[in-house]
């Protein structure tokens, strides 16, 4: 258990190292975690880790550290009950094997000497601690779960992979529609961390289960896939071998993702050792959800809320516009001390005051999903609130379209809508979808209803310029917003190295190729990057896709 005296947030020691990041760990590209080896026990940073963040993800840190730091007499007039908040997570341990376990032991020594690192972690995790606590009390589940989105995400809701898993829980799409999450043109609910939560609670629940209240095999799923688990362990029965997680023949980015939760775990239960301190926060909620009549438009509402729109974006990260989607859900999680303010606003304020719908009629050449891109609304929104049976529309048909705010809203809010698209723009993934192709279409028709490039459409999907394409054809069509695509503009600009930078991360973060990042500053896969050094970006035609 945790001993000592605590205090809000990690302890810097003398111990700890500097977050200089070394090239060499910062040379994974692809998918991270596929380069850890099960044996190593010095492992590398993984993909998150970052010192420093450039805006706009700064500016959301900064945002939810504020939001968490609020008095706590202006969020609840008494506490729930006498313990803090991780002494009751930490109390709920059930599985963690923290002895004769060396990888586990790696992992608890890896985390433990970088606590600038695990204090950004537990700013994120603050807000969404207590609501994840009472789930798992709920469903008397393990509390080491709790640590599971700092291996899957470092807590960030908007960290995306490369396998294109997304959100604190990291769920790729069709997991998370397949356990009830909404993922539209307007929201996307995998980097909702109250809608997640559920999620992936219920997804371990289904994968404990089907591996005999196995917790190892049951992560190795979570991580690698149930059927990929399931298969090694008939393999195993087949040979006659042994079914625990260690002897099944799995990838090993799931071989070292088991230990790394061990270790967390145990990092937690031996704080005293590892020479860190547990942050004490008291066991009561910081946020609410806060359900809302219908399609509103969330700028308005958070400055009626006096709610900056940093901080609407840290406690609302899976909004993708500034209206929730016409198709649901309707809701916005706020500050616990502004609950019953957001409850009354909710109550005066009718959606369509906050959002307006325009009547058009269907033109020559209109189809749904084509109307949902000029429009800025979705297909699955437009059949909703028509009352349409399927996305066939005919000639002259009369169709209601949600639109941005009234026009006779005070001018106040322009700044506001600007600052929203600006962070969304930077921190969601670009929009990638299937078009039908129908009859009489051409590429050319098809690039100019998006408003894409031609050779674009081409290049994401692999057709020469004398390529034919047929009805009934799916093709992909990238949508990025304006200020993204003007951000990977081919116009070089000087970067300051700060601490914790790598080379790979520099890369990711403004989408140029880590070759590219290297040739153009003269390194190599082993140099060390320091604090203060000035790099070159000359960021390359296709870096934005």
């Amino acid at each position: 258990m945790v001993k000592t005296s605590r205090r809000d947030g990690f302890r810097l020691t003398s111990a700890a190292v500097a977050l200089t990041v070394l090239s060499g760990c910062a040379g994974m590209t692809g998918s991270v975690r596929e380069d850890q080896s099960d044996t190593d026990l010095t492992p590398p940073p993984p993909y998150y880790l970052r010192a420093h963040l450039d805006d706009p993800f700064s500016s959301i840190e900064a945002a939810t550290r504020r939001l968490s730091q609020l008095p706590r007499a202006d969020i609840i007039e008494a506490p729930e009950r006498d313990e803090d908040l991780w002494e009751q997570v930490i109390g709920r341990f059930e599985f963690a094997q923290c002895t004769d376990f060396p990888e586990a032991e790696a992992w608890a020594n890896w985390f433990g000497e970088r606590p600038e690192y695990m204090a950004r972690v537990m700013d994120r995790a603050k807000p969404w601690l207590y609501d994840i606590n009472r789930e798992l009390q709920r469903r008397d589940m393990p509390g080491e779960l709790a640590l599971l989105p700092v291996v899957e995400s470092a807590y960030d809701p908007f960290a995306y992979s490369h396998g294109q898993a997304s959100g604190t829980w990291q769920f790729v799409s069709a997991t998370a529609r397949s356990h009830g999450i909404e993922i539209n043109d307007y929201y996307d609910g995998r980097r909702d961390v109250y809608v997640a939560t559920r999620a992936a609670l219920d997804y371990l629940q289904q994968l404990n289960n089907r591996f005999g209240g196995d917790w190892d095999l049951a992560l190795a799923a979570y991580n690698g896939g149930q059927g990929r688990v399931g298969r090694a362990i008939a393999r195993n029965e087949r040979a006659n071998r042994p079914t625990d997680w260690r002897s099944l023949r799995l990838p090993r980015e799931t071989k070292a993702y088991i230990p790394k939760l061990h270790g967390l775990a145990c990092l937690f239960q031996s704080a005293d050792e590892h020479d860190i301190e547990i942050p004490i926060w008291p066991n009561q909620p910081l946020v609410e959800r806060v359900e809302l009549n219908g399609p509103t438009d969330v700028v308005v509402f958070s400055s009626l809320l006096g709610l900056e729109i940093t901080e609407l974006m840290a406690l609302n990260p899976g909004l993708n516009r500034h209206i929730t989607s016409p198709a649901g859900p309707h809701h916005l999680i706020v500050p616990i001390g502004l609950a019953d303010k957001a409850a009354a606003l909710v109550s005066n304020l009718e959606s369509a005051e906050l959002v307006e719908y325009r009547r058009i009629e269907v033109q020559p050449g209109d189809t749904l999903s084509g109307l949902a891109v000029r429009y800025d609304t979705s297909v699955e929104a437009l059949i909703r609130h028509n009352g349409l049976s399927g996305d066939m529309i005919r000639l002259g048909q009369s169709l209601e379209i949600p639109t941005r705010i009234s026009p006779n809203q005070p001018s106040e809010y322009a700044d506001r809508y600007q600052e929203l698209a600006l962070l969304q723009s930077r921190l969601v993934p670009a929009k990638r979808f299937q078009h039908e192709v129908r009859p009489g279409e051409s590429l050319w028709v098809i690039a100019r209803r998006y408003g894409v490039e031609l050779n674009d459409l081409q290049r994401w999907n692999q057709l020469g310029s004398e390529s034919l394409i047929r009805p009934g054809q799916r093709l992909t069509v990238v949508l990025e917003p304006r200020q993204a695509q003007q951000s990977s503009a081919n116009v070089p600009s000087l970067y300051t190295v700060k601490t914790g930078d790598s080379l790979w991360a520099i890369a990711r973060r403004h989408r140029i190729p880590l070759d590219d990042l290297m040739e153009h500053n003269d390194l190599n896969q082993g140099s060390v990057l320091r604090p203060g050094q000035k790099l070159t970006l000359r960021p390359t035609a296709g870096s934005s896709d």
